[in-house]
């Protein structure tokens, strides 16, 4: 709680920053890079009013040429961006002078993914991932999306920034948007229209190393039965009929990452085929399971 006291009297000023970028592969590394093309952001005062913009084009450092669709959405030219960019390095630069950001100052963007954008081509190019001006971050869409009523919200989909505004009746030209500075706007108006300080400081995350190291945690389902962080024979599987415990794991197979084996309710005599998932993330280790009655003619083999 005492957090949440904190960003009621601190808070004086919002940074919405917005990124446009575009995928390189690199058929060396065998890996692909999301290379930052376009900064853009919006800076308000503590009445949420716009007072400074920023926006700069990136210099292509991997890049040959844009992708068709890359170029149709945002309607940049690979041209322009040699010609009017600037490297990285110094785009960053600024950004960070031009912010001017203090321990109050809080970056927000429309979902998680410009955020992840940004610490990872960040940490392509300085060999870390911790942004240290940026100290607290809000994500627009997550904090907007409480606003938006539950029969408008497309089932678990992520709002989209020209849907919500639509929603929040907020007119937008929908041939500038997929511009950073444009998308910064309206995400600016979007976050005005439903503002609260109270509720707006319980979705405000502080980036300590921790934060940017669980963002760009790539979680990975586990495929060993045995390991030190999972073990199959620890999961706990009860009986739907009963809740009794069942047998443990017997032979494991392993098919589409996920462990699979036959198991049984002494109590019940009945047998079940047991699917196990089990997904490292940042923290923890996450089991997902399922069971399935066997067919009579499989039964009679675990009898």
């Amino acid at each position: 709680m005492q957090g949440y006291f904190f960003w009621r009297i601190l808070i004086l000023k919002y940074i919405i920053f917005d990124l446009e970028w575009d995928n390189f592969y690199n058929y060396k590394t065998k890996n692909s890079i999301n290379e930052i093309i376009e900064i853009g952001a919006v800076k308000l005062n503590d009445r949420l009013e716009i007072v400074d913009t920023y926006k700069q084009l990136i210099k292509p450092r991997f890049l040959k040429k844009l992708s068709k669709r890359c170029a149709d959405l945002t309607k940049i030219s690979y041209d322009e961006m040699v010609e009017g960019g600037v490297a990285f390095e110094k785009a960053i630069d600024d950004f960070k002078k031009w912010s001017a950001a203090d321990d109050e100052t809080v970056y927000l963007s429309w979902s998680m993914s410009d955020m992840y954008a940004l610490a990872y081509y960040y940490s392509v190019i300085f060999g870390n991932c911790r942004i240290d001006f940026i100290k607290h971050f809000c994500d627009a869409q997550q904090y907007c999306t409480v606003y938006v009523p539950t029969d408008k919200r497309h089932g678990n989909n992520q709002l989209s920034l020209a849907y919500c505004a639509e929603v929040f009746g907020i007119q937008t030209d929908t041939e500038k948007l997929h511009r950073a500075l444009m998308d910064c706007y309206v995400t600016a108006d979007c976050l005005k229209s439903v503002f609260d300080k109270d509720t707006f400081s319980k979705y405000v995350n502080d980036c300590d190393n921790v934060f940017f190291e669980r963002l760009l945690y790539k979680p990975y389902l586990i495929v060993n039965p045995h390991t030190d962080i999972f073990d199959i024979d620890s999961v706990v599987l009860r009986c739907p009929e009963c809740n009794s415990v069942l047998n443990g794991a017997g032979d494991v197979a392993v098919k589409n990452k996920a462990f699979s084996f036959a198991t049984k309710c002494n109590k019940c005599n009945k047998p079940y085929w047991a699917f196990v998932r089990a997904k490292k993330t940042y923290d923890k280790v996450e089991v997902k399971q399922k069971l399935i009655v066997m067919n009579k003619r499989k039964a009679k083999h675990y009898q």
